[in-house]
């Protein structure tokens, strides 16, 4: 845990790929410990083809009972639906927007937006007016398990919203950067 949020968790994800990959186990992460769903990554990645959009968009029953089977996934029929729907409907929103990236990066003005300072946890908020617009946007183009708190833990990790704590080496390297700004 502690590797993941100093090399990865807030670091600025452009890749599409990647970006699916996040918002996929953002959403199998509802109601689990993101914990869970850290440990189980590779086993994600294996199970849905590395996450390439265009792969899982093309899944259908016998994956899903594949995937129903796979003891190293969280084994969610809807959850499992729904990652398999969002690579389609992300297929869509790339050809009409060009790409998952800059759809997503929109909600910021293609920037990372930073939260308020926080001195721990309880001060970190669960949603933003950024995720609620993402998530309203999202499920109108057919996106499920993509509600407000998935869109802003999701927001989180891939660096669109910087949430860093106040005592945290990141949140000194995020003023720094502000600074530059």
């Amino acid at each position: 845990m502690e590797a993941y949020h100093d090399v990865e968790w807030g670091t600025p994800v452009h890749d599409d790929q990647l970006l699916f990959e996040h918002l996929v186990l953002d959403g199998f992460q509802a109601g689990l410990s993101w914990r869970t769903i850290l440990y189980k990554r590779e086993n994600f990645r294996r199970a849905f083809g590395g996450f390439e959009i265009d792969r899982v968009a093309r899944y259908g029953a016998p994956d899903i009972r594949r995937l129903m089977s796979d003891a190293g996934i969280v084994r969610n029929r809807q959850k499992i639906e729904a990652a398999i729907g969002n690579a389609r409907a992300c297929l869509d929103l790339i050809d009409t927007d060009g790409s998952l990236d800059a759809f997503l990066w929109s909600f910021t003005s293609g920037t990372t937006a930073y939260g308020p300072a926080a001195r721990n946890w309880t001060q970190v908020r669960a949603n933003s007016p950024e995720s609620d617009a993402l998530s309203k946007a999202l499920q109108a183009r057919g996106f499920r398990f993509t509600g407000s708190t998935i869109c802003y833990a999701f927001m989180q990790a891939v660096g669109i919203i910087d949430d860093h704590q106040i005592g945290c080496f990141r949140y000194h390297l995020r003023s720094q950067r502000r600074r530059r700004e």
